[in-house]
């Protein structure tokens, strides 16, 4: 069997392009069992091949959740308020604690027996004085007449003491007996108050013990 012969390259067949980029016939040239491909068809295969490759890969988008909703809050709406009244500044008020209240006692007159009134012996006397409670304290059952000084004239060393408001006027009143001797005789007295401290002016009785 006569060898193959190898055509003349010149008389190679070549790929042709039609006017609208469409391709020709492609002649393939066997020698001893290889097959040799135009080497234009060959680049076009190798861009072909590459051009996937070269393209410009979309990059993949995060997967993102839904975003929920927040709760909707109502703002409450403020109002200004028109101020009506002008504010008054409130007074501060100081408590004023009373101290303790003062004792006083003035003589004003005597009522009855006169000074150095005749009176026999062992006679009663009735002995009154007008006073005026000048002090700041109000007289009870607490406050005394007490003896000071002279003759007693039969009476007790401490008398109650008439009850009086302060400022007001009162009557004191002592019974007293005449000694059976002639003489002239006087009895003080002065007030005392409840912790036992005496305070205003002396009353006095002043008689004269005769048998005339």
């Amino acid at each position: 069997m006569a060898p193959l012969k190898r055509p003349a390259l010149g008389t190679k067949k070549r790929r042709k392009i039609d006017g609208h980029g469409t391709f020709g016939r492609v002649h393939f040239i066997m020698t001893k069992n290889r097959f040799f491909l135009n080497p234009i068809l060959i680049a076009l295969l190798v861009v072909l091949a590459f051009t996937p490759a070269c393209a410009p890969q979309a990059s993949p988008t995060a997967f993102r959740p839904p975003t929920q909703p927040g709760p909707t809050q109502i703002l409450p709406t403020t109002t200004s308020v028109p101020q009506l009244f002008t504010p008054v500044s409130t007074p501060t008020v100081t408590a004023t604690i009373p101290g303790p209240c003062t004792n006083s006692l003035s003589f004003l007159d005597d009522l009855t027996v006169e000074d150095n009134t005749a009176v026999s012996p062992g006679a009663s006397i009735d002995k009154q004085w007008l006073v005026h409670n000048t002090g700041t304290c109000n007289w009870d059952e607490t406050y005394r007449l007490k003896w000071i000084g002279g003759d007693t004239l039969g009476a007790a060393e401490e008398q109650a003491l008439y009850p009086a408001r302060a400022g007001t006027q009162a009557t004191l009143r002592i019974l007293f007996t005449a000694p059976p001797v002639e003489n002239i005789y006087e009895s003080a007295w002065q007030a005392v108050g409840p912790d036992g401290n005496v305070f205003g002016d002396l009353i006095f009785i002043k008689i004269v013990v005769s048998n005339q």
